[in-house]
């Protein structure tokens, strides 16, 4: 019976250190998986980081850019009214020592029209209003007069034109409109 207990014993003894050694492996792979884990973690953090500060610089970058197109999104226009200006200034040089009324009109006429096909090709077009109908939209009614049973809710007068930026009005005419 002796040996028996000895096996047994022996036994007990191998199945304690199996138990002993499966838990110090199990206690050894969850360290492991915590700290693969942890990587991860790690990894992904500096990840999103970088992405946010990415995302960031993108943001200021794009408001920067922004503001410097407003601030000189009339730079085009500006550079074509120049040689206006100029022209407006050499006719005004020439109001002193001029005795011809007829040249200086139609200097004054030409540097004008220059100005109007100007403005034009950057998409400014004046509004027909007067004999049109009334519309709130597009005029703005400054006084109305009885002007007859056919002039009723048309316009009589245009006191300031309006005008349109590609096609967006961007002054309402004034008008006299017929009561």
């Amino acid at each position: 019976m002796s040996k028996k207990n000895n096996i047994e014993e022996n036994q007990e003894e191998l199945a304690e250190e199996r138990n002993e050694s499966t838990v110090a492996e199990t206690e050894e792979q969850t360290l492991t998986e915590e700290e693969r884990l942890s990587q991860e973690l790690a990894e992904q953090k500096d990840k999103f980081i970088r992405l946010y500060s990415e995302f960031e610089n993108f943001r200021r970058r794009t408001a920067k850019e922004r503001v410097e197109l407003v601030m000189n999104a009339s730079e085009g226009l500006i550079k074509e009214l120049l040689p206006v200006v100029d022209d407006f200034e050499r006719a005004q040089a020439s109001f002193d020592n001029a005795k011809d009324i007829a040249a200086i009109k139609e200097g004054v006429e030409l540097v004008y029209g220059k100005l109007k096909r100007t403005l034009e090709s950057k998409g400014l077009k004046a509004m027909e209003s007067k004999t049109h109908d009334f519309d709130a939209e597009l005029h703005e009614c400054i006084t109305q007069f009885d002007g007859g049973e056919e002039q009723k809710g048309k316009v009589i007068d245009e006191v300031e034109k309006g005008y349109y930026l590609n096609d967006k009005v961007i002054r309402h005419a004034k008008v006299v409109v017929g009561a």
